[in-house]
């Protein structure tokens, strides 16, 4: 089970307060403008609409929707029982709510029209202008402290987020360009092995074949065994030169390398023993990999990512699940469908799962 992150938390302990406000009007302590059970279904509807918020706030037009049925509903409730002061800590919860769906000037502006509605309900309680205008401006200043520290604390996260996600991309741009500039490295040996050796132990080979034919006596056995040596040496070059061509990085290294100093996310990562890839399937892996992390960062709001490395069934599979939000309607981005035609070409594909937390799996055929 997921654990309640801070901002749970900090959700949790603002609805407790709302209903702590609210108990004396629910309880009947206090007289209402309208009959109690209809304060009460108000009240319900504003605290749900408070806790929706948060949860909806990938869902532009829902969540906008929803913050303004809550905004609606706690103006009837403060308007309703004007005498009850302490009722407008409510609307110091709808402002700091809504810098997570709507800019920083719609939760000024929606940070206005509350003041103004806490102006009426004090204006409707017997007491001098003073009071009402010092009231008023206490719940003004709250509301534009809450929402100010709600924004810096929301374009906080949004660094430590791009940083992560910078953080990983650069490892992984690292890892590839090193890769590209061993590859060409092996690629230059090979081509000389080949150009410098290969070459010439043909041509001595040949030699060696005309002189077998053409020569007798006791020289002939030396020249059948230099031979076998020339055809055997040639051999090693040839098998020398395709394993240069095809040597793929280490896996574990580059895996472990891509997140190693990761703020924010716990990453755990098994590989298998013994894999052997080449070089197109292991660096296929690692943008799997970077792939599943920088989705994980950006929107599964999780604590923990495991990848995990193995064969199964002559093939070999990475398998990366987090411990976020996860999602009911799984929609490919074009990362990972570039990253699922990857893996048809290898002979494999790509499984993406989000009903607990999100996993990513990614199988191709082994070398």
């Amino acid at each position: 089970m997921r654990r309640l992150g801070m901002e749970g938390w900090a959700g949790v302990v603002m609805l407790v307060i709302a209903v702590a406000v609210a108990l004396p009007a629910l309880l009947g302590d206090i007289p209402l403008r309208i009959p109690r059970p209809l304060w009460a279904l108000v009240l319900v509807v504003a605290l749900a609409a408070i806790a929706a918020v948060g949860v909806l706030s990938d869902h532009r037009r829902a969540s906008r929707a929803v913050l303004v049925t809550g905004v609606v509903a706690v103006w009837v409730l403060v308007l309703s029982v004007p005498a009850m002061g302490l009722l407008h800590v409510l609307v110091v919860i709808t402002a700091a709510v809504s810098v997570y769906v709507v800019p920083l000037p719609v939760s000024l502006a929606i940070t206005g029209m509350n003041t103004l509605v806490v102006l009426i309900a004090n204006s409707l309680v017997a007491g001098g202008t003073s009071e009402t205008l010092i009231l008023t401006g206490f719940y003004l200043l709250i509301q534009l402290a809450t929402v100010f520290s709600t924004a810096t604390m929301l374009r906080e996260k949004q660094m430590r987020t791009e940083l992560a996600r910078a953080h990983v991309d650069l490892q992984a741009a690292g890892i590839l360009l090193e890769e590209s500039a061993r590859t060409a490295e092996r690629l230059r040996i090979s081509r000389e092995l080949h150009d410098l050796i290969g070459h010439q132990l043909t041509v001595l080979t040949l030699g060696l074949e005309a002189a077998k034919h053409l020569g007798a006596g006791a020289g002939g056995e030396h020249i059948e065994r230099a031979d076998q040596v020339a055809r055997s040496l040639l051999r090693d070059v040839r098998s020398t030169v395709g394993s240069l061509r095809d040597e793929g990085p280490d896996l574990a290294a580059a895996l472990t390398r891509m997140v190693d100093g990761l703020p924010g996310l716990e990453v755990e990562i098994t590989v298998q023993e013994g894999l052997d890839l080449d070089q197109e399937r292991t660096l296929a892996l690692v943008r799997l990999a970077q792939e599943a992390l920088t989705n994980t960062i950006r929107h599964a709001e999780a604590e923990h990512l495991s990848i995990d490395v193995s064969r199964r069934d002559g093939s070999v599979e990475l398998s990366a699940a987090d411990d976020g939000v996860g999602t009911r309607e799984v929609r490919l981005g074009n990362g990972l469908r570039g990253l699922q035609e990857r893996f048809e070409g290898l002979g494999g594909g790509v499984e993406v799962d989000g009903r607990r937390g999100f996993r990513v799996t990614g199988h191709l055929e082994a070398t």
